[in-house]
């Protein structure tokens, strides 16, 4: 069990990230959350501040948080402030919320890698915020893709790798 670690990221409308995460090698877990806002028990109709997000669970002996920040850039476009697709607002904002300074070094390192690889005619605009608490959102949300196959998303593979 000292393998099993959690995640917590940001990229826009959770629905579509969740879907594409829950299929990635090491990940055993997602759910969409709200994080990062102003308000305790934050709902879909009021969570100031907060981004929709999801916590990852994944097996350490699988796939690593560098891998997984490179996916996570990959799927969303990290160059665009408060937006993703139609949806705008600070709920739909990039950003990493890390856990620890080991975490926050890594996200350091995969931004500039990011930036470096010029795949992005912009600088990523992905915050770093400290984790600090996490609030699972409503069960209607939750697997969302999953129960509705049309639903919406703006979230698909728009890169190969950016790790070498």
């Amino acid at each position: 069990m000292n393998n099993i670690k959690k995640a917590y990221i940001a990229g826009g409308c959770f629905w579509g990230m969740e879907d594409l995460f829950r299929n990635r090698p090491g990940i055993t877990d997602t759910e969409v959350i709200y994080l990062g806002g102003t308000n305790d028990n934050p709902t879909y109709r009021n969570h100031p501040g907060h981004a929709e997000g999801i916590e990852l669970t994944y097996d350490m002996s699988i796939t690593s948080y560098k891998e997984i920040l490179d996916y996570f850039f990959r799927i969303h476009n990290p160059t665009t402030v408060d937006r993703q697709g139609g949806d705008i607002g600070t709920s739909y904002r990039s950003a990493i919320f890390y856990q620890n300074e080991e975490e926050k070094q890594v996200a350091e390192e995969v931004i500039g890698i990011v930036n470096a690889s010029g795949k992005w005619d912009d600088k990523v605009a992905t915050t770093l915020e400290a984790f600090t608490k996490a609030w699972a959102a409503e069960e209607y949300h939750q697997d969302y893709l999953v129960k509705n196959p049309n639903g919406y998303t703006c979230h698909f593979e728009r890169f190969g790798t950016y790790l070498s």
